[in-house]
């Protein structure tokens, strides 16, 4: 019995030693990795290291095989310039190991391949520095050209950041980038991430994030306009504006409930009746910037420009005339025709999404043709302006007078269009030059009949309410006659609908220039509203509303959002290097 307790006490003994010593190897491994990991960040060990020349190329913690998470490679890399030739292309390197990819990829051209380099050097902030960029692992040169480091804060993401300016070619960039992915503390780019840190580093807030994108986007005057202002902060500051009325109105509430019982009931309904005047100025406020007709949103994205009309009236012409190239088929034949065409175009300055459809028919055995004008009929009703294109010749007749020397023209347009014509609609009357010849007026008088007889013959429901008399031309689109008036008509139509101006400052751009601005600002206004309708004796119920108000201002600039979807969804649009 005692020798079987002996035994155990051995073993118990023997277990106690292991443990110990496993012990102290899992303290002395995890003391190794921390010293490499501070010597990895820092480039030098512990306290009392002495600092020693070597080659940095066999340093065993930069491409050393080692799996690390995404969490652990906090930097990244991406090409920030479109891939291509060309003379120069930008590789940003942003993340706490700047510097460490600084001395790993590149060394100084008066150095050989064989030299080797302080690890305490350090790159001078905003100082160009003309460099070779080399492979970690060989000590091979890739290219040459320009290395910048910008030290954090004080940079574009705020993390230090490297910028590698080099000769813009395939292989070349191709190199560069297998270089840098053989470092091992870093990684490649999501979309948008290096703004995303500059978003999470306070330098943006996320107006300034789409209008970063709007700007990069922008392929016209308008576009680019309004998107200045918005990277400049001039929504961010009209947004925190409209944010620090409710939060002053919440303070008030809030001084109204913590010291109510030393006012009177009188004085009590008094500042309650203060608080829903300065709420409803806020809604006017607000409401002012929705009822703005989508201009901002508009601009952004593009005027939604619908060519119809009956078949053979030139609406693919026009389409062809405005694309400034053969674009549509154009035949004599009805029908040609079948689906939506879509183009983008800079009109004036402004942004086009100009759409060219079937020919409106009912008649029509054709079932490919009918799915055509049931789109026709989709694509004019989403559409902001929209042209009836119709062939004079066919719906003009000339009606003499009694005394036979004069005559008047009378209208008829085709019912198959009728039901589509609405206020916004423009008309263009095709083939004047055969027109002309049969009515005997000259042109100016021609159009002017034709625009008094479009206006008697005009439904109701597509009279416009600010014009007496209708938007048309009458025009030739095979010899060209009429159709340097019809552009700069077209022109002043589009800057109508969005109340654009090309002496517009930034100031004057529309506020709501994305969806979700509206959907949260409409949010903002239901709470205000909510807080209007609660009575004196449920004000703290009210002063919540309030703070929903704040949070859905909040939301637009980012200062209360807390849903990733929503991020996820605007940075995902960038691109890589970006």
């Amino acid at each position: 019995m005692l020798r079987q307790w002996v035994g155990r006490a051995g073993t118990r003994k023997a277990i106690i030693n292991t443990v110990s010593n496993v012990r102290q190897h899992m303290l002395s491994g995890l003391w190794n990795h921390s010293w490499v990991h501070r010597r990895a960040h820092f480039g030098r060990p512990p306290s009392g290291g002495a600092i020693r020349e070597r080659d940095h190329l066999s340093d065993p913690t930069l491409t050393r095989t080692q799996v690390l998470s995404d969490a652990q490679r906090r930097t990244i890399y991406a090409l920030s310039t479109p891939p291509g030739k060309g003379g120069v292309a930008v590789v940003r390197i942003s993340g706490p190991d700047a510097i460490r990819v600084y001395r790993a990829v590149t060394r100084s051209v008066r150095a050989s391949a064989r030299s080797t380099m302080r690890e305490e050097e350090v790159p001078t902030p905003w100082v160009a520095e003309y460099r070779e960029i080399v492979d970690p692992e060989t000590g091979g040169k890739l290219d040459d050209g320009i290395v910048l480091f910008f030290k954090g804060p004080k940079s574009f993401t705020t993390e230090d950041t490297l910028e590698l300016q080099v000769h813009s070619g395939r292989a070349v960039l191709t190199a560069i980038l297998t270089a840098l992915s053989k470092l091992r503390f870093c990684r490649p780019a999501e979309p948008g991430e290096f703004t995303r840190r500059a978003f999470e580093g306070g330098r943006m807030d996320l107006t300034q994030v789409e209008g970063l994108r709007d700007l990069i986007e922008a392929e016209t005057e308008a576009q680019r306009r309004i998107a200045v202002g918005g990277v400049g902060g001039i929504q961010k500051a009209k947004f925190e504006s409209l944010r620090a009325k409710i939060l002053d109105c919440l303070m008030y509430v809030e001084g109204f409930i913590d010291f109510g019982e030393d006012v009177d009931e009188l004085g009590q309904e008094d500042m309650l009746e203060s608080a829903h005047t300065r709420a409803q100025e806020i809604i006017d406020t607000i409401n002012l910037h929705l009822r703005d007709n989508r201009k901002g949103e508009i601009l952004r994205s593009g005027i939604k420009l619908a060519i119809f009309g009956p078949p053979n009236a030139g609406k693919s012409s026009l389409f062809n005339f405005l694309a400034e190239r053969d674009v549509a088929i154009t035949s004599p034949i009805p029908g040609t025709t079948r689906d939506v065409l879509t183009l983008t175009l800079d009109i004036g300055g402004l942004p086009v999404v100009l759409n060219d459809t079937a020919g409106i028919r009912k008649l029509t055995d054709d079932a490919v043709e009918k799915i055509g004008v049931e789109r026709a009929g989709g694509v004019v009703e989403g559409s902001d302006v929209s042209i009836c294109v119709l062939s004079l010749e066919e719906v003009i007749s000339v009606v003499p007078y009694s005394n036979q020397s004069t005559s008047r023209i009378t209208l008829t347009l085709p019912t198959d269009v009728l039901h589509h014509l609405k206020p916004h609609t423009t008309f263009l009357f095709n083939k004047a030059d055969l027109t002309r010849e049969v009515a005997g007026l000259s042109g100016e008088l021609l159009e002017r009949e034709v625009r008094d007889a479009l206006t008697c013959t005009l439904p109701v429901s597509a009279q416009q309410k600010e014009a007496n008399t209708p938007c048309m031309w009458t025009v030739s689109l095979h010899t060209g006659e009429g159709t340097k008036e019809f552009l700069d008509g077209l022109a002043c139509v589009l800057k109508e609908r969005v109340a654009y101006s090309e002496s517009m400052s930034a100031e004057d751009a529309p506020l709501i220039t994305q969806a979700r601005h509206r959907d949260y600002l409409e949010s903002a206004v239901k709470f205000l509203e909510e807080f209007q309708g609660f009575p004196l004796s449920q004000i703290d119920i009210a002063a919540e509303s309030l703070r929903y108000a704040a949070r859905a201002i909040g939301s637009v600039s980012g200062v209360d959002v807390s849903t990733e979807d929503v991020l996820g969804a605007i940075f995902s649009s960038f691109c890589v290097g970006k």
